[in-house]
């Protein structure tokens, strides 16, 4: 079946490259008769995900194996509001990670995804009416680390896309630092956002050392050519280099923590979400912040994906 097959009717707001995988997770330390819950997450899933719930017309562009498993997992895209039809249906297997969840985000982790069929993703999938008429196109790091031939995709969004944001996500099981800093200046001077995270992934990707604060950080984002920067801190909340000023947008207070999983996907879906509608690059990530603080109270990547009301109320209490 053919990418040109099976694109959306409608061009969407938002479309997300990537590879959906198959969550097993455990409250427990990893050990022989662990009970594992069944679930489909990874990094695209989740940004999609919270991209539909922010209010726009989502997309996921991905390869999806063809059978009961890879069915099950549609199923679940259509029920996060997220459109389908530009799901490549293939044979092959399906990419898999397991994870301990624990609420202070010190878990343990591991993959089965090499050779998976959502690995096979290449700029073949890709079509000019689909990525160029998006409103805005988001890809990861993960993505661009999975298999030359995703990377090779990452990059023709990049060039194609009116509008492109890319969450580095480095994840060194998956590549080295030096290979995902050079994908991360390769895409950087098409992106119209970078969405890094502080302090390893900007210190390991940006080339900079012990003593470079933040504001170090999005001044080296900015010059490999992005046109802004969201640098996601924690705690002590996002910076963002709007290309002419540097502003703090505060953090939220979680209400509770069950799962840190997948809060870093839910800021950078929603900020997509936010531009692709017309908000303002400090809205956007204003309610992206909301959205990543709301989340962390399910378990799982996509456990508590938060309703466009609930973020929008929580992100207006705090800046109230």
């Amino acid at each position: 079946m053919s990418t040109a097959d099976v694109v959306p009717a409608a061009v969407p707001d938002v479309l997300v490259l990537g590879e959906p995988l198959v969550e097993l997770s455990t409250p427990e330390p990893f050990r022989d008769g662990a009970a594992m819950r069944l679930a489909f997450s990874g990094d695209a899933l989740n940004a999609a995900a919270a991209a539909a719930a922010a209010g726009a017309h989502t997309a996921l562009l991905a390869r999806v194996p063809d059978d009961e498993l890879g069915d099950a997992l549609v199923a679940r895209v259509e029920e996060l509001g997220v459109d389908p039809g530009a799901l490549v249906r293939v044979p092959g297997q399906h990419g898999v990670y397991f994870t301990h969840i624990d609420p202070e985000g010190r878990r343990q982790f591991a993959y089965a995804r090499s050779g998976s069929a959502g690995s096979t993703l290449g700029p073949q999938d890709l079509t000019e009416r689909l990525v160029a008429g998006a409103g805005v196109v988001l890809a990861s790091g993960i993505t661009a680390a999975v298999s030359a031939s995703a990377a090779a995709a990452v990059v023709r969004a990049a060039e194609l896309a009116e509008r492109f944001v890319y969450d580095p996500n480095f994840r060194s099981r998956l590549t080295s630092a030096e290979e995902a800093a050079a994908m991360l200046r390769r895409v950087a001077p098409r992106a119209a956002l970078l969405t890094p995270s502080w302090p390893e992934e900007a210190r390991s990707l940006l080339g900079l050392g012990e003593k470079a604060t933040a504001q170090d950080a999005v001044v080296a984002a900015r010059e490999l050519g992005a046109a802004a920067v969201a640098l996601t801190r924690g705690p002590a909340g996002v910076l963002v280099d709007t290309g002419t000023e540097q502003l703090d947008v505060p953090a939220v207070p979680p209400p509770t923590v069950v799962d840190q999983t997948g809060a870093g996907d839910v800021f950078s879906g929603t900020v997509a979400a936010r531009m692709a509608l017309g908000d303002d690059l400090l809205d956007a990530v204003r309610f992206g912040t909301a959205a990543a603080s709301l989340s962390v109270q399910g378990r799982g990547g996509t456990g508590h994906v938060p309703t466009w009301e609930e973020t929008r109320t929580t992100a207006d209490g705090v800046s109230a």
